[in-house]
């Protein structure tokens, strides 16, 4: 019994000395950032926000106008005689847009991490390898090819965490209405989708490093704490209410540089044989 409850106190302090050294490379990514010139990836989420506003007005403006213009058909409310049809249709209007903007709210409020994830692997796959060259010196030549599997294993690796974290989100949604037990449902999804944003900013290391994603979910496993330390602040980043998603993107261009940098500290990248060596002196994490 004292052999688990000890074995338990080191898997305890593991987690937590993890956790912290995921949260500590965020000011190290940050240092780097500004330091490296890296700072001009922060236009990519400007150029998203934009979009995604743009597209979101005029995408819930056609949806609701189509959805509108059916539920008229359907109803003759364009030919209708009788009293108030006008009026009918203008309150159906205005119901059906506030319920898509509702819808539009929800959709993002939930799985806005992981549009922001897909929408930007390009730049996360790219950003993540120029960090590495920074820290090791590690030069990988421009590759069409590699390039692209990196976006679709990045995108595989999102769409994968989505849906295993929507399971565990129907599953906690459940238990919060048992008494007690349910207080705490919150709480542990937080960590859950910490570590899962954490695993999808730090695959992108592990897919230079040729790990297959069989052996990169082990890797996470092993270094759950540095995973959970990586994800828990773009976590916290969605968690603000209404500008959540908006902050996430530029949040996710560190924690993508911390993810880096916090793999490099653990594994050592420099030693990394699918890398060429650039000349010169490389500047350590």
């Amino acid at each position: 019994m004292r052999i688990f409850e000890d074995g338990k106190k080191l898997l305890s302090m593991s987690i937590f000395k993890g956790v912290g050294i995921g949260l500590k490379t965020y000011g190290k990514a940050i240092e780097l950032i500004f330091s490296k010139g890296l700072w001009w990836y922060f236009l990519f989420p400007v150029l998203l926000n934009l979009i995604l506003f743009i597209g979101g007005i005029y995408g819930i403006g056609s949806v609701a106008n189509y959805v509108e213009q059916y539920l008229s058909n359907l109803a003759n409310l364009d030919t209708a005689a009788f009293w108030g049809a006008v009026y009918l249709k203008s309150l159906m209007s205005g119901v059906l847009w506030v319920l898509f903007k509702f819808i539009f709210f929800i959709v993002f409020a939930t799985f806005g991490g992981y549009i922001v994830i897909i929408v930007l692997s390009p730049v996360f796959a790219i950003l993540s390898e120029k960090t590495e060259e920074i820290l090791t010196g590690n030069n990988y030549p421009f590759n069409g090819d590699q390039l692209m599997r990196d976006i679709v294993r990045g995108i595989f690796i999102a769409l994968r965490n989505m849906l295993i974290e929507f399971g565990f989100l129907i599953l906690f949604f459940i238990i919060g209405f048992i008494p007690v037990i349910g207080q705490f449902a919150t709480v542990v999804l937080f960590f859950i989708s910490a570590y899962f944003y954490g695993f999808a900013f730090i695959d992108y290391t592990n897919e230079r490093r040729r790990l297959t994603i069989s052996e990169s979910i082990q890797f996470m496993r092993k270094n759950k704490g540095i995973v959970i330390g990586n994800g828990s602040v773009f976590a916290l980043a969605m968690l603000i209410p209404i500008c959540g998603t908006t902050i996430a993107g530029f949040v996710a261009i560190v924690s993508v540089v911390a993810a880096t940098i916090a793999t490099h500290q653990i594994v050592n990248l420099s030693s990394n044989p699918y890398a060429n060596k650039l000349e010169g002196d490389s500047e350590k994490a």
